[in-house]
């Protein structure tokens, strides 16, 4: 039996809506979004992937998004790398020949991931309540089309993730996203400090959110 037949994840939902966030923002992608993480951030969206879903085979995965025909694919949660056939997936859909994008925590290994896909790997700041699990060796496995993303939620954070990249050097690994936690730090804020301040970052805002609020699926 194939090992897509025989391999399965624990699947939350399977969307298909316009990338949000990241450099890929605004491009038609296919969500597969993974139940389960071990993290509880302050500010996250998406607890209702903590639990439930449905369990699915690799095989039916690939051919759910399939339907879509898309170019695009996140692998987002949750957080994937919690199950371990994640790996499998990324790697599947990459054979399949879209241009896959990991949404990850920053606190598992991210060294299995299959090189062709972008990983987006967050650095959790003091405000999100996570701050110790931040795995910093995953900073070695980082490669050009990778991305690091910090969700700022006031100016603490601000100044801590701006030491963070400074001890690091994180613009020359990869690029690095700033995104207001919604709620707790207006986007034009946010703005003003990274042109005073010259920083070489992207301001993130959620395009997902400006279109369809928090409905889930988007």
């Amino acid at each position: 039996m194939s090992i897509l037949a025989d391999e399965s994840l624990r699947i939350s939902e399977i969307f298909f809506s316009l990338q949000g966030e990241t450099s890929r923002v605004g491009l038609p992608t296919v969500f597969v979004r993974l139940t389960g993480c071990p993290l509880r951030c302050t500010y996250c969206d998406t607890t209702y992937a903590f639990t439930g879903g449905q369990t699915m085979t690799l095989q039916s995965i690939l051919q759910q998004v399939a339907q879509y025909a898309p170019r695009y694919v996140t692998v987002t949660g949750g957080e994937p790398l919690a199950q371990k056939n994640s790996l499998l997936l990324l790697k599947a859909l990459c054979d399949t020949g879209y241009e896959v994008s990991l949404e990850t925590g920053g606190m598992l290994d991210v060294s299995g991931v299959d090189e062709r896909v972008s990983k987006v790997v967050d650095i959790k700041t003091p405000a999100s309540g996570e701050v110790a699990k931040n795995l910093w060796p995953n900073l070695k496995h980082l490669h050009l089309h990778d991305e690091i993303k910090f969700v700022l939620c006031g100016e603490t954070d601000y100044q801590w993730a701006k030491q963070v990249m400074s001890e690091h050097r994180l613009p020359q690994r990869c690029d690095v996203l700033f995104s207001p936690a919604q709620g707790q730090l207006a986007p034009k804020e946010l703005a003003e400090w990274i042109l005073r301040d010259r920083l070489p970052v992207r301001l993130q805002v959620q395009l997902h959110k400006l279109l369809w609020g928090n409905e889930a699926g988007h």
